[in-house]
């Protein structure tokens, strides 16, 4: 095995996810959705013509979401992304009160859609209980419960 294999892509340094870029259609209908749900605002630059960079961080997130014009090829509603919360009830609640249409709370797996049970896991138990909601272009966003992490995950 390579150094690289077994130390990760960049060798023995850290390798962190930053940023994802969501693709949107209307970039400001997407500005106030992500406002709404609370996310801290970054920025908003347009620093030449035919591209404009927003920027979002989810409370207490080390990683952004970033959307605009000139940004990526994938089509509007195309990204499917996870958020983790330590209270899926409470979250689910917080969504609610902000006016996201946000899918009832379930456990078992997240897909099949058919293997859904309605409810938080019984016992609570961490990586098991989920809502989830989609932006205004149809980006889907998973929340899912995690009170104790798997070894290896801070």
């Amino acid at each position: 095995m390579s150094s690289t294999a077994a130390h990760g892509l960049m060798g023995e340094g850290e390798l962190n996810l930053e940023n994802v870029v969501i693709p949107v259609s209307d970039v400001d209908r997407a500005k106030q959705f992500y406002a709404r749900l609370g996310w801290r605002f970054d920025e908003d630059v347009a620093p030449m013509d035919g591209l404009r960079i927003v920027q979002f961080t989810p409370p207490g997130s080390g990683c952004s979401i970033t959307f605009g014009l000139g940004l990526t090829s994938a089509a509007p509603g195309s990204a499917e992304a996870v958020l983790v919360v330590s209270d899926i009830v409470g979250a689910h609640k917080d969504l609610v009160s902000r006016g996201v249409d946000v899918l009832d709370v379930w456990h078992g797996p997240p897909f099949p859609v058919q293997a859904r049970q309605p409810g938080p896991d019984p016992e609570r138990a961490s990586y098991g209980s989920f809502c989830s909601f989609t932006d205004p272009d149809g980006n889907t966003w998973l929340v899912q419960e995690v009170t104790t992490r798997h070894p290896g995950r801070t």
